[in-house]
């Protein structure tokens, strides 16, 4: 069994490939690497088989998105780690060496990932993961180095190893052991925050989320689905309450689901306000899906609670409000994490 895997899970994103995959091919000589393709209709396939016959290919029969495509694709690969990895992501000299040795030097570690910078800025924090993620008491997500749309400048403040609530699926390094214990990712959520939940599992079975700031990747981001696209925040709104639900203590529950219907409304509101219809109509739509499947959720909340063996405490302030309120842009401002 290989020690190290890493999978990239690519749709429609021979681009992508041929930018990037010679960095991870290159910095990358002592791992496995495998090329998870979900259904792509473009020519993704015939420029792998042509171009790298050597990589391991896995072909998916349809698209399942992030969460689906890599639960099949992790069916079939045997390694001590995975390492997914995205595949608009320019890897580094050394980038898996750090990492790998931050799980193996402590058994309570079940997942990390690198320092994310951006591709496009470079001296800059990149919007997916930066260097770790957190979650607020009312389930809004933010980064070390990146705060709702601040981006922090890289000075070498977050190079460090540090434990952190999430990991970001961008680079995503996790005990294969671990992966399938928890069941992999949710198949429902498709894609976007099921990386969060994932971690939100890990920890309540007792393990550790690490960042590994020695480590480093720069990331396009955006790849598949763009800022502002109205099916990004659907997936972004209606996998937020089903996490919050999912993983949540009975005692807080309810509390913070009535608060972010809440915060949600005036996010609808100022949507409406500013004619983004769209964004508002997809915000409606998520809450509308949410309760649809509501008998669905109920049973994975069941079945997440019984796992539990910890409560997994969360940043106990409203990031909205430290940042919109009382202007703190940068984590560094933050107390309490």
């Amino acid at each position: 069994m290989e020690q190290v895997a890493i999978v990239i899970l690519n749709y429609n994103g021979k681009h992508f490939l041929e930018k990037f995959l010679p960095s991870v091919i290159q910095y990358s000589q002592k791992h496995q690497i495998v090329i998870a393709d979900n259904h792509s209709s473009d020519e993704s396939v015939q420029f792998l088989q042509e171009t790298y016959p050597e990589i391991t290919l896995i072909q998916m029969s349809k698209n399942t998105g992030f969460a689906g495509g890599y639960n099949e694709a992790l069916q079939q690969v045997k390694a001590k780690y995975y390492i997914l990895l995205n595949s608009d992501i320019e890897v580094t000299a050394k980038w898996v060496e750090p990492m790998l040795a931050l799980m193996e030097g402590d058994e309570q570690i079940g997942a990390c990932q690198p320092k994310i910078k951006s591709y496009q800025e470079p001296s800059f924090f990149e919007y997916a993961g930066a260097a770790g993620g957190f979650l607020d008491k009312w389930g809004y997500a933010f980064c070390r180095g990146r705060i709702f749309d601040t981006l922090e400048k890289d000075e070498e403040q977050y190079n460090d190893n540090q434990e952190v609530f999430w990991a970001t699926g961008a680079c995503f390094m996790i005990r294969s052991s671990l992966f399938h214990q928890l069941e992999g990712f949710d198949d429902d959520f498709f894609a976007h925050m099921e990386e969060i939940d994932l971690c939100w599992r890990l920890q309540g079975l007792g393990y550790k989320v690490m960042y590994q700031g020695n480590s480093e990747v720069s990331h396009v981001g955006g790849g598949t689905l763009p800022q502002g696209n109205p099916r990004k925040l659907f997936l972004n709104f209606r996998n937020n309450l089903a996490m919050l639900y999912k993983n949540l203590p009975k005692s807080k529950l309810w509390s913070v689901l009535f608060i972010r219907l809440g915060l949600d409304t005036v996010t609808i509101l100022r949507a409406l306000l500013k004619g983004q219809l769209q964004d508002a109509k997809a915000i409606l739509k998520a809450y509308s899906s949410f309760w649809a499947n509501f008998q669905s959720w109920r049973k994975k909340r069941k079945k997440v609670q019984k796992q539990f063996q910890k409560a997994v405490p969360l940043y106990p302030k409203s990031i909205v409000w430290e940042y919109f309120i009382k202007g703190k842009k940068y984590f560094s401002d933050l107390k309490e994490v």
